[in-house]
Formats: C-alpha cells, sequence, structure tokens
C-alpha cells in the first residue's frame, strides 16, 4: 500500500485503487485525517471489496513526500511510549500499533502507549 501512494504521488495521479483489508483502511484513515490523503472510500462487498484513496495535493506538490515502512515481516520494531519516534522534530508522523488500535506516534505518546511501529510519513 505504501509503494502504491508514493508511486502514484510521483507521478501526479489523482487516485489509487487497491484491495481492501482491515490494516489500510485504518492506515489510510489516519493519512486522511491528518490530511496526507484526502477521501477514503471502500467500494463493493464480500470478497472483492477494494480501497480507493483520493490523494491531496497543496500548491501542486504531493502532500506525502516522504513515507517509509518501518516494521516488516522479518524484522519487527517495537517502542516503548517514552521512546516513541519523532519524524522531522514532530512534523510528520509514525503510525503506531497499539493495543488500543492504529494511531499516530503524538496520540500514543500522549495516551502513554507503546507498540509496534508500522511505518513513518512526512
Amino acid at each position: 500500500m505504501l509503494t502504491r501512494l508514493r508511486n502514484a504521488f510521483a507521478v501526479r495521479k489523482r487516485e489509487v485503487v487497491l484491495p481492501h483489508s482491515n490494516m489500510k483502511f485504518a492506515i489510510a484513515k489516519i493519512l486522511e485525517k491528518q490530511g496526507y490523503v484526502g477521501d477514503v472510500e471502500k467500494i463493493g462487498e464480500g470478497r472483492h471489496t477494494t480501497l480507493k484513496i483520493m490523494l491531496a495535493y497543496h500548491d501542486g506538490e504531493p502532500a506525502i513526500t516522504e513515507v517509509h515502512r518501518v516494521s516488516t515481516p522479518g524484522h519487527r520494531v517495537y517502542v516503548k511510549c517514552t521512546e516513541m519516534p519523532r519524524v522531522k522534530s514532530d512534523i510528520g508522523i509514525a503510525i503506531i500499533s497499539t493495543p488500543n488500535g492504529l494511531m499516530t506516534n503524538k496520540e500514543a505518546r500522549s495516551r502513554k502507549l507503546g507498540g509496534e511501529v508500522i511505518c513513518e510519513v512526512s
């Protein structure tokens, strides 16, 4: 999902359509709430559900300049609330998977929750 977003921003696409999963939907909703992407909607029902993400641009420039995966299947990265990463001096966000669901690093820090660092976006 992150690579599809990165590639779509690179060629100035207006939208990205990809297979739906609950994790992708939750990440997309966080990005929408933070202003990195436009509308996020789930299309279809049953087995062939897709996720449609409208991309956001500010003055013709992509809203997302960098996005990279931190935790991979071969190397999981977990942090405590006191060790929460600061992305570009808190200009960007990190998406954290906590026991209370997915949230940004700032929200997890304020709630004093640790978890797995999924990705960093700026």
